[in-house]
């Protein structure tokens, strides 16, 4: 930046005022007026990065927590992500935002299938308020295209980002992928569980928990070359046993075969209308998508721990949820001959069990 005195760092109870009037604007849908709220504090001093992060961020992540407790829509969540996006953008384009490139060179994109972006973008931003030279690739980029930039860029380093835990198996791929042509990774998002517990266990070269420690962790020093030669299945020797590719050869199948056994156990399905039937159907499916990614990553919690939220999902929706370890039942059967699979589901159903009988009052 070339202004004469360094942009003000304001309090934090200005951001929180700023943070509490931008969801207002932004849950409204009111593109132009967010716009206006931020760029007006740009204007007033307020540090660009604290905006990124401490203002939009934090909004973007009520719009997340809004929808879970079903107090807003998709479509209503949807729209208020396409507006900090446009505020991301726009806020790029202020004076105070412009740092011209001083370090080195950083591709920033989202794993294949990923498509929430806007995490990865706040990462894009912050890193260019930091001065690196940053491509920013969005959101859903296959491993080949990612690979082919990079030969053509000469990157430093790769960020990769995944929210959603089910792109973990995909996310390896492409950490194996950019380090196979000497590249180190950094990863950060929601799908590396907490404190980044699946980074290290995937081969990522460094994990940071949001954009600020992601820019400091670089401007520490650059990242360590990867070996070369390493595959995925140094880090996984598990996936010997061919559990994984198997249920996610038989996917299809086995939702099928589940459904119409729910269907047999609870004659009240039959007259479920043909959307209900269609999100059952949907729900089964990301069921054997989280028990596919823990039996990649060798860890069951994350099929407990996304049991446990999809239960807290339908009854903030009014959906009773009492199908759940009947399902899981029914997929076990479906699944007799795999033993890691069968372990995963009697532990999910432990501990909706115990979730029920906590809710009712029950010991433990």
């Amino acid at each position: 930046m070339t202004t004469s005195t360094p942009p003000r760092l304001p309090d934090g109870a200005h951001l929180r005022q700023l943070a509490e009037q931008l969801w207002d604007i932004v849950s409204a849908g009111d593109e132009y007026s967010a716009i206006e709220l931020v760029m007006r504090a740009l204007d007033e001093g307020v540090d660009p990065e604290s905006v990124l992060l401490d203002v939009i961020a934090v909004v973007q992540g009520k719009v997340g927590e809004e929808w879970a407790a079903n107090r807003i829509t998709v479509a209503q969540e949807h729209a208020a992500t396409a507006v900090n996006e446009r505020v991301v953008a726009v806020l790029g384009s202020h004076p105070a935002a412009r740092t011209p490139p001083s370090r080195g060179r950083i591709t920033v994109a989202c794993v294949d299938g990923e498509w929430h972006a806007l995490p990865a973008r706040l990462v894009a931003e912050v890193l260019k308020l930091r001065g690196w030279q940053v491509d920013y690739l969005g959101a859903q980029v296959p491993s080949p295209h990612l690979i082919a930039h990079l030969h053509s860029t000469h990157a430093d380093a790769v960020a990769l980002s995944s929210s959603i835990a089910t792109r973990l198996p995909t996310a390896h791929a492409a950490i194996t992928a950019c380090q196979a042509v000497g590249v180190p990774v950094l990863v950060g998002g929601a799908a590396f569980g907490p404190e980044g517990r699946y980074a290290a266990l995937l081969g990522a070269d460094a994990w940071a928990p949001d954009a600020r420690a992601a820019a400091d962790h670089l401007a520490r020093g650059p990242l360590p070359r990867p070996h070369l030669g390493h595959q995925p299945m140094d880090d996984l020797p598990h996936l010997a046993d061919q559990e994984y590719t198997l249920v996610t050869r038989n996917s299809d199948s086995l939702v099928r075969a589940v459904f119409t056994a729910l269907e047999n156990d609870f004659p009240g399905m039959r007259t479920y209308s043909d959307t209900q039937r269609e999100r059952t159907a949907e729900d089964l499916a990301h069921i054997v998508e989280f028990l596919a990614t823990s039996l990649y990553l060798g860890d069951e919690n994350l099929f407990t721990q996304f049991i446990s939220w999809t239960e807290q999902i339908l009854v903030a929706r009014g959906v009773p949820a009492r199908s759940l370890p009947p399902a899981l039942n029914l997929l076990a059967s479906e699944l007799k001959d795999f033993p890691r699979a069968i372990r995963i589901l009697q532990h999910g159903t432990r501990v909706l069990l115990a979730d029920h009988d906590t809710a009712a009052g029950n010991p433990a």
